[in-house]
C-alpha cells in the first residue's frame, strides 16, 4: 500500500468516526441543553468535514493536531452521565487526561472532571427568555441569526420579533432575503420561510414576528404575547440612559445597547467585567466591537506584566456609516468614498477601556484607519509593560490564555504564518493575537489582534445576553483563574 492510500485509508476512518458523534452532539444539545465544545469551538450543528477541520485546527492553539480518535471515548463517556445543562470541551478533557498520571479510565477521569453538571450539582433546564431585536442591520442580522442556531432545545434564548420601520412593497421578503443570504458571511444554515399576512419570518421553525413601528413608544409587546423579554437595540439611535429606558414598555425587562453606551450606562465586555452587571440593572451596553477585541488582551497583558501605558491603532474594514462615493458627512473624512480609500477617523475604544477596566490606571491612546475591506479588522496594541520580558514568553503566556483561562472564549490565538483577514470572517472570539507579528523588545510589546467586527462582535452580544438571561450555562472542565 502506498503512502498516498494509507493517507486516504486515514482520513475515511476518520470522516467515519466524525460521522458517529454527530447525533452524539446533537442529542446531548436537543435533550439535555449541553453544548460540546473542543477547545471553546462548538461541535453542535456542524458537519464531517467541520468536526474534523476544527480538530485540525487545534495544532494552532495547543501545538499539535487533536484526532476524533482521541475525543470520541470522552463524548461517549459522556452519554452515561446525569447532566444538566453545560458547555463540555471534549479537547480539555483529551488534553488534561493526558497529563493525569492516577491511572483512571476515560468514564472514570470525565465523571470527576463534569461533576459539577451532574446529579445534584446540576442547573435544571431553564424556561426559555424571550428576545426582540430593535433594528435589523448587519449586528442584527447576525445576532438573529446565533439565536437562531443557539434555539436548541427551546429552554435558552428565543428570538419572538423584530422592531423596522416600514420599507415599502415586499419589505417583509426582502428583510427575509437579507437574513437568508449574506455577501460576506454567507447562507443562513438552515430554511427560512415568509407569511405576509401574519407578518412572520419562520426559521429553523422559530417564528419571528416582525413589527413594523417609528419609535419605541408605538409597541406594547404584551399584544404579542411577548414578556419578560430582552430586548437588544442594534439601531445606536439610542446611546444614554434616558433614550434606552424608552424601549422598556409592557413586556420588556431589560435593554442591551450593541454601541457604546454614554452617561452612567455600564459598558459590558463579556468575559472581563460582565460578573459586575447588578441584578436590578435593565439598561446596558456591549460596548464597541474594538473595546471587545483590545479590552480582554489587554486585561490578560496586565494581570501578567502590568501595563504602564498603551495606544491602540486599528485598522478597521469600512462600515454602513460611510459613503460608497464622496458625498456630505457630519464627521470629518467620513464622507470620502469607502471602498476606494483610507480614511483616517477617531475611535472612542481607548476612553471605553477605563469602563470596563476600571482598575487598570495606564492612559491608553487610540486612533482608526478606516481601509477598503467589508469586514474584519486589526488593533495593533502597542504596550509599556511593567517589567521586561521576551517575546516567547508572551508568546506562550497569550497561548496558555487562550485555552485554559477565563478568557479562552474571547482570546484566540493562531501561528498561521500567512493569515490575512478574510481568514478571520465567522471568527466567534472577540480578537485573535497573530504569533507571527507579535513584537516585544524588554519592556515594550506590540500585540497584533485580528477581529471580525461584526460576527465576533455579534457573538459576545449573545455571550451578555445569555448572562443577563440566567441562561449562560458553566463551562466543563473549568478553566484556570
Amino acid at each position: 500500500m502506498t503512502v498516498n492510500d494509507d493517507s486516504f485509508t486515514n482520513w475515511k476512518n476518520r470522516e467515519e468516526i466524525a460521522e458517529s458523534m454527530i447525533p452524539i452532539i446533537g442529542k446531548l444539545h436537543r435533550e439535555r441543553d449541553v453544548t460540546v465544545l473542543l477547545h471553546s469551538r462548538s461541535l453542535v450543528n456542524k458537519s464531517v468535514v467541520s468536526i474534523l477541520k476544527t480538530h485540525r485546527f487545534a495544532r494552532q492553539i495547543a501545538g499539535e493536531e487533536l484526532s476524533v480518535t482521541e475525543t470520541l471515548p470522552f463524548l461517549q463517556a459522556l452519554t452515561g452521565l446525569d447532566l444538566g445543562p453545560s458547555q463540555i470541551d471534549i479537547g480539555m478533557l483529551a488534553a488534561t487526561y493526558k497529563t493525569d498520571d492516577r491511572g483512571l479510565s476515560v468514564d472514570e477521569f470525565t465523571a470527576e472532571a463534569v461533576a459539577g453538571a451532574t446529579g445534584a450539582n446540576k442547573i435544571e433546564r431553564r424556561e426559555g427568555r424571550d428576545v426582540v431585536l430593535y433594528g435589523f442591520g448587519r449586528i442584527g442580522r447576525l445576532v438573529a441569526r446565533l439565536l437562531i442556531e443557539k434555539a436548541g432545545s427551546g429552554n435558552g434564548l428565543r428570538l419572538r420579533a423584530i422592531v423596522v420601520r416600514g420599507g415599502g412593497e415586499q419589505d417583509l421578503v426582502k428583510r427575509a432575503s437579507l437574513l437568508r443570504r449574506d455577501s460576506i458571511h454567507g447562507q443562513f444554515q438552515g430554511t427560512i420561510t415568509v407569511d405576509e399576512a401574519t407578518s412572520t419570518i419562520v426559521a429553523n421553525g422559530n417564528a419571528i414576528k416582525v413589527i413594523y413601528a417609528n419609535d419605541p413608544s408605538e409597541v406594547d409587546y404584551t399584544a404579542y404575547g411577548i414578556k419578560d423579554a430582552i430586548l437588544i437595540d442594534n439601531t445606536g439611535k439610542w446611546r444614554d440612559r434616558a433614550g434606552l429606558s424608552k424601549h422598556l414598555r409592557p413586556g420588556i425587562d431589560k435593554v442591551v445597547l450593541t454601541a457604546p453606551g454614554k452617561g452612567d450606562v455600564p459598558n459590558i465586555v463579556h468575559g472581563v467585567n460582565h460578573d459586575t452587571i447588578k441584578p436590578d440593572e435593565r439598561v446596558l451596553s456591549c460596548a464597541s466591537c474594538t473595546t471587545n477585541a483590545i479590552v480582554p488582551p489587554l486585561k490578560a497583558m496586565d494581570d501578567e506584566y502590568g501595563v504602564l501605558r498603551g495606544h491602540v491603532e486599528t485598522v478597521h474594514s469600512f462600515t454602513n456609516d460611510q459613503n460608497l462615493l464622496d458625498n456630505y458627512h457630519k464627521a470629518d473624512r467620513r464622507g470620502r468614498s469607502a471602498p476606494l480609500n483610507m480614511v483616517i477617523t477617531e475611535t472612542g475604544a481607548a476612553s471605553a477601556v477605563a469602563k470596563a477596566l476600571p482598575d487598570l490606571k495606564a492612559p491608553i491612546t487610540g486612533s482608526s484607519i478606516r481601509v477598503p475591506v467589508p469586514d474584519v479588522s486589526i488593533a495593533i496594541l502597542s504596550l509599556r509593560l511593567g517589567r521586561e520580558t521576551t517575546r516567547d514568553e508572551v508568546l506562550e503566556y497569550l497561548r496558555d490564555v487562550s485555552l485554559h483561562s477565563p478568557l479562552k472564549r474571547q482570546i484566540d490565538f493562531t501561528t498561521a504564518p500567512d493569515a490575512v483577514s478574510m481568514d478571520f470572517v465567522g471568527s466567534r472570539h472577540a480578537s485573535i493575537v497573530d504569533a507571527g507579528a507579535t513584537k516585544v523588545d524588554g519592556d515594550n510589546a506590540i500585540l497584533y489582534l485580528w477581529y471580525d467586527n461584526e460576527f465576533g462582535y455579534s457573538c459576545q452580544v449573545i455571550r451578555v445576553v445569555q448572562h443577563v438571561s440566567g441562561v449562560e450555562y458553566p463551562t466543563f472542565p473549568a478553566p484556570a483563574v
